[in-house]
This record gives C-alpha cells, structure tokens and sequence, in this order.
C-alpha cells in the first residue's frame, strides 16, 4: 500500500505511533516542508532534503540526509550502516525512550544551518555505465526500449542496471527486466512512485 501521508504513515506504525507523532511535532516546529518521499515523512529547506523520520522493527529514527556533517551536535548519532552510509545519520529511540525535543531542535538547526549554506556529502557514483548482459540483449532485440533507455537519465540508467545486475538468480534477473520494460519506454525511474515531492 502506498503511502501518501504522514498520517497514513504513523497510522501503519501503530506500535510506534505515539513516538512518530513526537518526533512529527518536533519537525513541525521548524521551517522544514514536510512531506512523504519513499513511503515514508521526509522534512526539506527549499527542496534539498534535511531530515526524516521513520519506524523499524526495533526502533523508530529521526534521520538527518547530510548528519555526517553535524560537528555540534553529534553525540545521538548512529550511523545504520557502517562502512556503507556516507551522509546519513540517525538518532534512534527505543520503545519507552523520552524524546527530548529541546535537544533535537539543537540538531535540527544546525542541520537547517548547513542545508542554508550548501553544505551537503555528494554520492560517489561509478562515472562508467555497466550494463548487464540481459538487459544488452533486450536493448538489441527492441529498438523502441533501446531508444527509450537512451532518453533516460545517466541516473536512472544506472538504477535500471543496478536492479538487474544484484539479482543473484538468472530467472530474478529476467523477471526483473520484464517488470522493467514498460517503465523504461514511459521514461520514468525505478523509484520516481517514491518520490512524491
């Protein structure tokens, strides 16, 4: 089910739906614009992307898109995946945990700082396009989806043969390229119905 509201978000979160509407209150006594970017409440400055929040099996979070950059305010920070996750920080909270908000309004600002003044971790991208065989072979056997995939963005190129080339089976790879094709030839991305704002 897509979610097209904050509401509809903490609604399909009962379990952490008192502390999503906390942290929702918090947010919403900054500048930041809220609204829903891959299925879940993303909070931006004038279109850039500055924090979100969202539920887990284990906790719920309050995200910060550029929080690598945080240097006053750093000591709730957890990085979900190290090693992988450049920019993304988050502060985790447990069920039972108090949320804090005259503490994460000192991290918002300085996130809201930074985002004012442009700073922000750009992501380190392959500039070489690899294309999976399959989707080679489904490229020269169409003219029409070779074309269409021409028109895409580098970006969104990129996205089509990643989503191809991590499938690990030979038969998830082709059932891939299947669901692909007619998203390809309307020129849209993998994860444009994410991106509702």
């Amino acid at each position: 089910m897509a979610v097209n509201s904050v509401e509809q978000y903490i609604e399909t979160h009962p379990y952490w739906g008192k502390e999503l509407q906390s942290l929702r209150t918090v947010m919403q006594n900054t500048e930041l614009e809220e609204c829903i970017k891959w299925g879940a409440p993303v909070y931006t400055l004038e279109g850039k992307n500055v924090a979100g929040i969202a539920a887990f099996k284990n906790h719920c979070a309050l995200w910060f898109f550029n929080g690598a950059l945080l240097k006053e305010n750093t000591i709730l920070l957890h990085n979900a995946q190290e090693g992988k996750t450049k920019a993304l920080r988050q502060i985790r909270f447990e069920k039972g945990d108090k949320i804090k908000p005259e503490i994460l309004q000192k991290y918002l600002a300085e996130a809201i700082q930074n985002q004012r003044k442009g700073k922000e971790i750009k992501p380190v991208t392959s500039k070489e396009l690899v294309v999976p065989s399959e989707l080679k072979d489904a490229l020269k056997e169409d003219n029409d989806l070779e074309k269409a995939f021409q028109q895409l963005t580098k970006g969104k190129q990129r996205e089509y043969a990643n989503y191809i080339s991590q499938a690990k089976r030979e038969a998830t790879k082709l059932s891939r390229l299947e669901k692909i094709k007619p998203m390809i030839k309307n020129n849209e991305g993998l994860h444009d119905k994410y991106k509702n704002c």
